[in-house]
Formats: C-alpha cells, sequence, structure tokens
C-alpha cells in the first residue's frame, strides 16, 4: 500500500529525482510537506486579505491541540468545516486549504494530528513519517476531533449547529470515521481517504467499509481512477453500501487522476479535476451547512 501511494505521489520521476527536486528548492523530504515553492508552477497561495486567521490551541485534558483557524473579517457567524490533514500533518498547503474555505463564508479550522508524537514534518523520508503516523490509536485522533468540534461550536464567528468535516489522503480516511463517530456533524467530504485500510490492534479495528451502515450524515467522495492504492472497485462498494442504509452519498472518480490530485504542491496534482472537485467540495457544503 505505501509503495503503490509512492509511486501515485512521485509521478514519473524516481524517488531520487523528486527528493532532489524537493532539495533544490530548500526542503529535504519533508518537500512533501512544507514545500512552499511550486513543483510545476501550481502551487496555490490565497492572501489573507478579507480574512481573520491565527494560529492557536485546543485543550483535552492536559494536552493542547495545534490549530490553525480562519474565517471571513467580517462580523457574523459561518458555517464550520473541519479540515483534516494529510499524513504529513499540518503543513502550508493545509493551511492554505483552510483559508480557501474561509474565503467561501465558512469558519474553518484545521489541526495537527500527530503533535502529541513530535509532529512529522521534519522527518526525513516517508518511512520515518510512517513509523510515527501508522501507531497514532484512531480513538485518539476522533477524541480530539471532538475537542475541536466542543472549540468550534463556542467560536463568535461560528454557527454551532453546521458543522461539516474534510480531509485529504489519511485526512480522508478520518472523515469518513469520523462521520461516523460523531453526532454534531452534517455533512462529510473525502478526499481520497482509504477504504479498506490495514487493521491493527490498539490502533484500527475497522474502516470505512466495515462502518459504511453506520454513517449518518451526506457523504461526498473524490476520488482518482489512477490511485494505485485505492481500487475503483472499493470506491463503488462504499458508495453503495452508505446508500443502502438510505444516506446520501456521491463518490466521484476523476479519469487519469492519481492519489493526492489537489496536492498542488506535488507531481501528482490534477488542475482540471482538483478544480472540479473543489466546486463540488464547497456545492455540498453550500447545500448541507448554508441552505
Amino acid at each position: 500500500m505505501a509503495e503503490n501511494w509512492l509511486a501515485n505521489a512521485y509521478e514519473g520521476m524516481s524517488r531520487r529525482q523528486f527528493i532532489a527536486r524537493m532539495s533544490a528548492v530548500g526542503f529535504g523530504l519533508a518537500g512533501f510537506a512544507a514545500a512552499a515553492d511550486p513543483v510545476e508552477g501550481e502551487v496555490i497561495t490565497t492572501p489573507l486579505r478579507g480574512l481573520a486567521a491565527k494560529e492557536g490551541a485546543v485543550a483535552r485534558g492536559d494536552f493542547r491541540i495545534p490549530i490553525y483557524e480562519a474565517h471571513p473579517e467580517t462580523l457574523g457567524k459561518y458555517p464550520i468545516v473541519l479540515v483534516l490533514p494529510e499524513i504529513f500533518g499540518m503543513h502550508a498547503h493545509i493551511k492554505d486549504v483552510t483559508r480557501r474555505f474561509a474565503r467561501e463564508g465558512f469558519l474553518a479550522i484545521t489541526f495537527e494530528p500527530y503533535a502529541r508524537e513530535g509532529g512529522v514534518v521534519h522527518l526525513p523520508d516517508i518511512a520515518a513519517v510512517r513509523q510515527v503516523v501508522d501507531r497514532v490509536p484512531d480513538g485518539q485522533v476522533l477524541q480530539d476531533l471532538d475537542a475541536l468540534v466542543d472549540y468550534a461550536r463556542r467560536h463568535p464567528a461560528g454557527q454551532e449547529d453546521r458543522i461539516g468535516v474534510t480531509g485529504f489522503c489519511r485526512g480522508g480516511l478520518y472523515t469518513l470515521l469520523f462521520a461516523v463517530h460523531s453526532r454534531e456533524l452534517k455533512a462529510a467530504v473525502a478526499w481520497y481517504g482509504q477504504i479498506r485500510p490495514a487493521l491493527t490492534p490498539g490502533v484500527r479495528a475497522a474502516g470505512p467499509l466495515d462502518l459504511a451502515g453506520q454513517i449518518k450524515v451526506p457523504v461526498l467522495g473524490l476520488y482518482g481512477e489512477e490511485d494505485l492504492g485505492i481500487p475503483v472497485a472499493d470506491v463503488r462498494e462504499l458508495e453503495a453500501a452508505i446508500k443502502a442504509k438510505g444516506q446520501t452519498a456521491e463518490f466521484v472518480l476523476y479519469p487519469k487522476a492519481p492519489h493526492a490530485f489537489f496536492a498542488d504542491y506535488r507531481p501528482s496534482y490534477r488542475a482540471e479535476a482538483a478544480a472540479d472537485a473543489w466546486r463540488r467540495c464547497l456545492a455540498w457544503f453550500d447545500r448541507y451547512l448554508k441552505e
């Protein structure tokens, strides 16, 4: 699974070529996570003009979860979108996506899922990242998300009864699991989240397909037909399983799109698919959080 995902991420380059490219602009492997310069001149940067944005922390027990939030600077209350990061954590691209939602009239909040483990953006390669991330229990992340929901519901710029969740890659997996776990959500949008993840005692007892019948909110899934780690058949099976229980679900498969096709800082980026998926994501949240 890891090798398949990496094949999509490098997309036509050897690992050495990719690392060399990232190093040339000042990033190690962590070019995956920390690169702010264009990979192919495509990196999107959302300005702060007209937005209120800040970093902060949310308490859960005796731990403070690092967060980043953004919303329109005009005084008011806005629907809430939780933005769940990729496997690389709360890096520059994820913060930019958070600002993109704010620019569309949402209170958007992202967080660092791996802060207790010291974070991952500084690690030298994907193997080291997975050594950390793959040991983090899903339950820990879901409880952190509960704390974010509690924070968002009390936020002066948030509409407490209009909460959605979206996430990318590992965050897409957590999006699907949180759509089962939380009773506060009104909608979910999963971007190429794993459907049949590895089950590990103490880390993960069930995946999205196992729990599909328990999802209680409308779910939009955005996947690439050429995602080497997520078969098209699995995407279709999950969509059918959710619909079989009478829940609203729409799963879109983009031809010629690999894993991480929305990540504009990686070679896997596909501008046309990313633009269409973004429009669909916004329309989904407009429908279920704004109407």
